[in-house]
């Protein structure tokens, strides 16, 4: 079924001969320092936003790095704003080509961090601070990698369009305005979340993978009501136990496992790099998605059970009104990552058989989201990718795969233009701290990418 696409994907993995990374010391240091200026700014849902901030920041760095005030737009929206910068390229007959970000971040508690979250350092050979690797640096290099072609005197013929929202981590709603606003472009590159893994013990690089597909992010709240009553006086019907039955089946339920062209190239090529026992496993299910002893050793693996299917797990329970009385409510919320190619009604339909109990209500209360199908395998784009990455490694494995959460990409799929992720930066697994506690990015990761994007941005801007 998919076996043209093993020749976009490598089939067997080369020793790799690791190259001196060229590099570009002018454009690295300004992407360091521009994200550290970026990190010092807590751009966070809520009092105090300074998203608007981190836009001015990256705005100005634009116009000292020979763009045009006019071509610079930032556009507030409720509590935060959106920027595009535009380049025009030189054939006005090319659709633009998107490079795509995001200026906020996740909360960050600093009494719960070792260091202050905004207050950027650099310490061991790392870039700490919230937004080092989700994505204040991914924008940084790419502001930077930009300004450099520039003063090389680089000219695209296809207009290119840097474009960053400010509200990815919450309602995402400065995605969907980008899109709506671009929805003539070409192609969209996200460069959104450290793309490149390195190997845990050795610290070099492992393998490359890109997206050109995304689960869709919904939420749907069962509620049981029930007339309720005095607690010395129980009966069967208690709204918490019918909503505890109910979330019971949901737990015990497994959408239908499945793959699309991405995922089955993720799956025959990643499992050359896995442990054999999972490796096997990853085989076994591209060849077979009926493979019951594959689906249940993928399934029992948090980092791969996305990947085969839809998945729906209990995020909040809410119950009760008094201790000593009987709940007339209960309610929770069910969060649900859809596989590329359904709805979010297909999925409320399926939720609905699986309670099997009329009393219990379902709803979808899901904000900022739509389902979308994954995006073609578009040969330009995937021979820049891989140009550019072995550019630096020679022989990395470059592999496509499919996102489990969500990106301000679905709505540039929602109005069919191709849109792909690829964060140049290189990280250990173990090391990824996105929405997490002490966030950090090796500076190292700086040098292979900016080389990657000085390669990528002209492959597909021309």
């Amino acid at each position: 079924m998919f076996k043209a696409m093993t020749l976009l994907a490598l089939t067997a993995f080369p020793s790799i001969a690791y190259a001196d990374v060229a590099t570009h010391p002018q454009a690295e240091a300004q992407a360091l320092a521009l994200a550290e200026k970026a990190i010092a700014l807590r751009s966070v849902a809520g009092p105090g936003n300074m998203t608007a901030d981190v836009a001015r920041l990256f705005s100005r760095a634009l116009v000292d790095g020979g763009y045009s005030k006019k071509d610079i737009q930032i556009v507030p929206a409720n509590n935060t704003v959106y920027m595009t910068a535009t380049w025009h390229g030189t054939d006005p007959s090319l659709k633009p080509f998107v490079i795509l970000g995001h200026m906020d971040v996740v909360e960050a508690k600093p009494a719960d961090w070792q260091r202050d979250p905004f207050t950027p350092v650099v310490e061991h050979g790392y870039l700490y601070g919230r937004g080092a690797t989700d994505m204040k640096l991914d924008d940084t290099l790419a502001i930077a990698a930009l300004i450099e072609l520039r003063r090389e005197g680089y000219m695209p013929k296809r207009t290119i369009i840097l474009a960053f929202s400010g509200d990815e981590e919450t309602d995402m709603r400065t995605g969907a305005a980008l899109a709506d606003q671009l929805s003539d472009a070409g192609m969209v590159l996200n460069v959104d979340g450290a793309d490149g893994v390195l190997n845990e013990e050795t610290g070099r690089p492992e393998y490359f993978s890109w997206g050109a597909a995304e689960k869709a992010y919904a939420d749907y709240e069962l509620t049981v009501t029930n007339p309720g009553g005095h607690s010395s006086h129980p009966r069967a019907d208690n709204a918490i136990y019918e909503l505890s039955v109910a979330l019971l089946r949901v737990q015990k339920y497994q959408f239908k496992p499945e793959e699309n062209a991405i995922t089955h190239a993720y799956f025959e090529n990643a499992a050359k790099l896995e442990p054999a026992k999972l490796g096997a496993a990853m085989t076994a299910f591209a060849a077979d998605t009926t493979d019951q002893k594959a689906i249940e050793t993928l399934s029992a693996d948090p980092s791969m059970v996305g990947k085969i299917g839809t998945t729906c797990v209990a995020t909040m329970v809410r119950a009760g009104h008094a201790l000593n009385a009987l709940p007339q409510r209960a309610t929770a919320n069910i969060n649900c990552r859809i596989f590329p190619g359904h709805s979010k009604s297909d999925i409320q339909t399926e939720l609905q058989k699986v309670v099997a109990d009329p009393n219990v209500q379902i709803r979808d209360v899901s904000a900022g989201s739509v389902s979308t199908n994954a995006s073609p395998m578009d040969t330009s784009f995937t021979a820049a990718v891989t140009r550019a990455v072995h550019g630096v490694y020679p022989g990395l494995p470059v592999i496509p795969s499919m996102g489990v959460g969500a990106s301000d990409n679905m709505w540039f799929r929602n109005h069919n233009v191709p849109s792909y992720k690829a964060s140049p930066l290189f990280i250990k697994p173990s090391e990824n701290f996105m929405h997490g506690l002490n966030e950090r990015t090796p500076v190292s990761a700086i040098a292979s990418g900016m080389d990657i994007l000085l390669s990528i941005i002209p492959d597909l801007s021309n």
